[in-house]
């Protein structure tokens, strides 16, 4: 994918929790004027039943705690039901380990984000359930950086 800056305006580096000390990879965010453009790349993700993983923006600042509690609940500055959380994502799709994705959003500017986490849930998100989807076990964590150009 090209971009018109091939510097992200921030970033992510994701880790697995201790159940899954192969899981990384990184979310970069561009800003743009109009939206944000979030493109994932994650590595070992452990298979599932359906091959989709919960993947948003939580409040949270630390990826810290059992099942990194400290991310908190997903990021949702209007207090909208779920799945129209600000931090609401696509869920990831399983290929081979990993998963890519790309997708653009105008759900919020990127600094309102910076300082917040974003996390992996080991199911998908069934975009009904309040207040999180029913997507199970946070799996993996980062937490958003500006990059400084």
């Amino acid at each position: 994918m090209k971009h018109k800056n091939t510097l992200p305006n921030a970033v992510a580096y994701i880790r697995g929790s201790g159940s899954y000390p192969y899981l990384h990879g990184q979310v970069r965010f561009y800003q743009r004027r109009d939206y944000v453009l979030i493109e994932a790349t994650i590595q070992g993700l452990p298979k599932n039943r359906t091959g989709f993983y919960g993947f948003h923006i939580h409040t949270g600042n630390r990826c810290t705690g059992i099942d990194f509690a400290d991310t908190a609940g997903h990021y949702s500055p209007t207090e909208a039901p779920h799945p129209t959380h600000a931090g609401d994502l696509p869920p990831l799709l399983y290929c081979r380990g990993g998963a890519y994705t790309a997708v653009i959003t105008d759900r919020f500017h990127i600094s309102e984000i910076i300082g917040r986490t974003v996390v992996i849930h080991d199911k998908a998100d069934d975009f009904t359930t309040q207040p999180s989807g029913n997507a199970g076990t946070k799996i993996a964590c980062g937490v958003i950086r500006q990059v400084w150009r």
